[in-house]
């Protein structure tokens, strides 16, 4: 994957722009010994890697504001960094750049449970969120795989999801406000503490915008009442189609489950030693869990059960416990890490319409067989967002590059049948060369345009998005007028 050359210009005044950060800073705020800015080189699409000139920590939004001042003022790039979790080269430095990392922006600002919101410093881990209200019986509904470790700000700038996200959507739908730093340092506050701001949809831009447009330093985010009780199933099929179309069947039927997750047999075996979960011998497997009332949860898995055994499933099982309802979970949850313990492996993220899921998977493991790599397939099936887990040997030569070609044609047939490149990983680096066949040049132009007025000299997280001549060319054009 090819990264911009670095600006020797900058790379030379690198001790200035420290000692200029470091005004404005705690001494310990700011990284720039080469041994040190090593922790900043990558984040978990860990292929590729780059130490960046150096990195700051900031602790609130006037911090923030007076850095990025600074970098705008030197006309140094900025790269803001989350937790480090993304999957697609979200977050990785050019070697002249700053880090801006939000680790320490990490406190609960103020929790209103009549109007069910929160605001939190964007540096607060996802599962962090619900840990501050659920004594009050509510929850950040959002859930990705790396809830555990991952922030709001990535949340925010990938438009995460989750394997609840069939009922309650993803970040997009939970988010109410932001604020955000401009590359100017410019503090700007959208949207707020109520369900729809007035006038043009900005927070709908900065969701999922990569870190293009600003450094968000604070949410405003709904938090729902825990539901009475929730009980997941598992479905065990002999064929992965037949997964596939019980899927789609269950979805056309008009119930409304919680959660869909699928996983196949590579991915099912090796969960399965790990988290012990007591996952059925199959090819393929769904985790449906729906929620509400007792009677409200038997009425609905009495329709789902119903449509499941219309496709001869090898095992029917519903969780008696909420321990074995954990354990389900566990299972599906460790898969990412499960998977890495046998091999390496590039994580793809593409959705597709949930009709399209038996001819996706079956073209799959054609082209599977095409490339010689295994593929671990597991995904929320319910929306039809698929990560296909490409497995190869990162210390054979020329294995990385079948990869990254294998899982461009995959990427590219989810976009042939209707779908698109990304559903909560972003683009990053990744995907930024496939954008072309998603979008139009016209397409790719408004979307650049945006970009424009919001960082008009494109100093914020370059080489990601956009194709990496176009946004040199940009980059290296003087900057456009509102």
């Amino acid at each position: 994957m090819e990264m911009p050359t670095p600006d020797p210009g900058i790379l030379a005044k690198k001790d200035r722009i420290v000692q200029r950060l470091q005004s404005v800073l705690p001494a310990d705020a700011v990284i720039h010994e080469e041994t040190e800015t090593r922790a900043y080189e990558c984040d978990a699409l860990t292929a590729y890697k780059c130490p960046p000139l150096c990195a700051v920590l900031p602790a609130n939004t006037e911090e923030v504001s007076a850095v990025l001042k600074v970098c705008h003022e030197e006309g140094v790039p900025v790269v803001p960094r989350g937790s480090g979790t993304s999957l697609a080269g979200g977050a990785l430095p050019t070697a002249d750049c700053v880090i801006l990392g939000v680790a320490r922006l990490n406190d609960v600002l103020e929790a209103d449970y009549d109007n069910r919101v929160i605001r939190v410093q964007t540096g607060r881990t996802n599962l962090s969120v619900t840990g501050a209200v659920e004594h009050e019986d509510f929850f950040y509904a959002p859930d990705p795989s790396s809830q555990l470790a991952c922030a709001i700000a990535g949340n925010i700038a990938m438009n995460s999801g989750g394997a609840h996200c069939l009922k309650y959507g993803v970040t997009t739908n939970n988010l109410l406000g932001v604020t955000m730093v401009l590359m100017d340092g410019t503090v700007i506050e959208v949207g707020g503490a109520h369900l729809d701001a007035p006038g043009l949809d900005l927070l709908g831009v900065i969701c999922g915008s990569e870190g293009q447009l600003g450094v968000v330093t604070e949410a405003t985010l709904r938090i729902l009442r825990k539901p009475e009780g929730a009980r997941p199933v598992l479905m065990g099929f002999n064929d992965s189609e037949v997964a596939g179309a019980c899927v789609a069947d269950i979805i056309k039927a008009g119930v409304l489950p919680v959660a869909i997750e699928y996983m196949d047999r590579l991915c099912i075996e090796t969960t399965d030693k790990f988290a012990k979960a007591g996952y059925p011998d199959c090819e393929a497997l769904l985790i449906v869990e729906v929620e509400g009332s007792e009677a409200e949860i038997d009425e609905q898995l009495g329709v789902i059960m119903q449509i499941a055994r219309k496709h001869d499933p090898v095992e029917l099982r519903q969780s008696t416990s909420p321990e074995e309802s954990a354990k389900i979970w566990l299972g599906r949850k460790s898969a990412f890490g499960a998977i890495g313990q046998i091999n390496d492996y590039m994580c793809l993220d593409g959705t597709i319409p949930v009709s399209s899921l038996p001819y996706v998977l079956k073209r799959i493991g054609e082209m599977s067989k095409e490339y010689g790599l295994q593929v671990g397939n597991v995904f929320h099936a319910g929306d039809g967002n698929m990560h296909p887990l490409i497995l190869f040997d990162a210390n054979k030569p020329g294995d990385l590059e079948l990869c990254e070609a294998f899982g461009a044609e995959i990427l590219k047939l989810c976009v042939e049948v209707g779908g698109c490149l990304t559903g909560e990983h972003g683009v990053g680096i990744e995907k930024r060369d496939l954008m072309g066949e998603q979008f139009a040049p016209e397409d790719m132009e408004a979307q650049m345009r945006v970009k424009d007025v919001f960082d008009p000299a494109w100093l914020l997280n370059p080489a990601k998005v956009f194709p990496l001549d176009v946004s040199a060319t940009r980059r290296s054009e003087p900057p456009r007028a509102a």
